[in-house]
């Protein structure tokens, strides 16, 4: 019979506490669970089944729990910001705003939340290769290192890009995966200058060039996309052509590297001895000047010389030309050693013997040089014909004279 139906037990509700075997009573385990966190609080006392008396002891446990939990729930807001990097604060994943390095605040989780990036950080971008763990050598990528030269040539080169965050807005928001975008737009870049330039431009003296090129694409494109990204060096590693042609390729570099070393000495030789020969030449013009200037001042001067004697001349004619002949018989006789003296009306010839004579000047003059002690050939007459040693022959004069 049913519980329900006339007669039946009321034991049997499924519904009534009276049945051991029913479910439990939902406001006895509350009550029970309320006692519980008002004994943990010190709220109230303890009571005891459906007669326990309700406290405020119970609602202010409750109130007690939630505001831990909202305290809890506040100071998991704050967070701290390195030195270096941006905190980019995002509501239900949303852009709220950028703070910098120190303690910040937050609305928790799962209102808000903060996303740190580090703008200081170096980053590093490989193209053609890739490096070991160790950063020695590394392992070549056929299909990206490999590219089409102008010239029709295939090249070899490696490029490595380093590269920082500029902006963290725009590097978490405006592109999906800013590193990968930032390789593909120096692949890109980097096939373009190639295909643009020579094997043997991009081999010698294009390097340099090339790089800047490189570098100067790759941010603009980068500032178009509005990556956040801002590249700080381009550095090509290594450029060479493929390995099947490489011997002869090198042996091209030699020749190249020989044909600039033999420059470099025909400049060097050249900047040696041109100064020297423009030395010489301008030595050379100083000493015509000179020369020049020198006869000139000569010419001047005999003609001035000449035209004070003709004023002389022309007023005293016999004396000045007796003059000019003693003057120029001085001089044409000044270094002769040897005197003849020709008396008038005599047979014999009279020799002076100078070189004793010039011999007892020297030796009274050394004493002191300012007394010159000069024979006179006015003495010369004094001397008669006479007075001469008798035994001096004709032969011992003509001995002497040749000696």
């Amino acid at each position: 019979m049913a519980w329900n139906e006339p007669g039946g037990s009321k034991d049997n509700d499924p519904w009534s506490g009276g049945s051991k075997s029913g479910p439990p009573d939902l406001d006895e385990s509350l009550r029970k669970f309320q006692e519980k966190l008002a004994r943990f609080f010190g709220g109230g006392r303890a009571g005891s089944g459906r007669d326990a008396p309700k406290g405020k002891g119970g609602s202010f446990g409750i109130s007690a729990v939630i505001l831990v939990v909202l305290a809890v729930w506040g100071l998991s807001g704050f967070y701290t910001v390195n030195e270096g990097s941006r905190g980019v604060v995002l509501g239900f994943g949303k852009y709220v705003d950028t703070v910098g390095s120190g303690l910040h605040w937050h609305i928790p989780f799962p209102i808000e939340q903060v996303e740190v990036v580090n703008i200081e950080q170096i980053r590093n971008v490989e193209i053609g290769y890739r490096s070991t763990e160790g950063g020695q050598g590394g392992a070549s990528i056929p299909r990206e290192a490999l590219m089409l030269t102008q010239d029709e040539n295939i090249i070899d080169i490696n490029f490595a890009v380093q590269y920082k965050i500029k902006d963290a807005k725009d590097y978490l928001f405006n592109v999906k995966d800013p590193d990968d975008t930032l390789r593909q737009v120096t692949e890109s870049a980097v096939r373009e200058a190639i295909g643009k330039s020579t094997m043997d431009f991009v081999l010698t003296e294009g390097r340099s060039q090339i790089v800047m090129t490189i570098e100067t694409m790759i941010q603009q494109t980068l500032d178009h996309y509005r990556a956040g990204l801002e590249v700080t060096s381009v550095n090509m590693q290594d450029a060479q052509p493929p390995e099947q042609v490489q011997g002869s390729f090198s042996d091209a570099v030699k020749a190249r590297e020989d044909e600039v070393r033999l420059k470099n000495e025909a400049e060097a030789y050249s900047n040696d001895i041109i100064p020297r020969a423009r030395g010489q030449a301008a030595r050379m013009i100083e000493e015509s000047n000179a020369y020049k200037e020198k006869v000139i001042a000569q010419a001047e001067g005999e003609a001035g010389r000449f035209r004070s004697i003709l004023a002389e001349y022309k007023k005293a004619p016999k004396v000045t030309r007796e003059r000019l002949y003693l003057d120029a018989m001085e001089r044409v006789m000044n270094n002769s050693s040897k005197v003849m003296v020709d008396i008038k009306k005599g047979n014999n010839m009279l020799y002076l013997p100078l070189d004793r004579l010039n011999q007892r000047e020297g030796a009274v003059s050394a004493p002191d040089s300012s007394v010159t002690t000069t024979p006179s050939l006015q003495q010369a007459p004094q001397l008669a014909p006479e007075s001469a040693p008798q035994a001096s022959t004709r032969s011992s004069v003509r001995q002497r004279e040749v000696r």
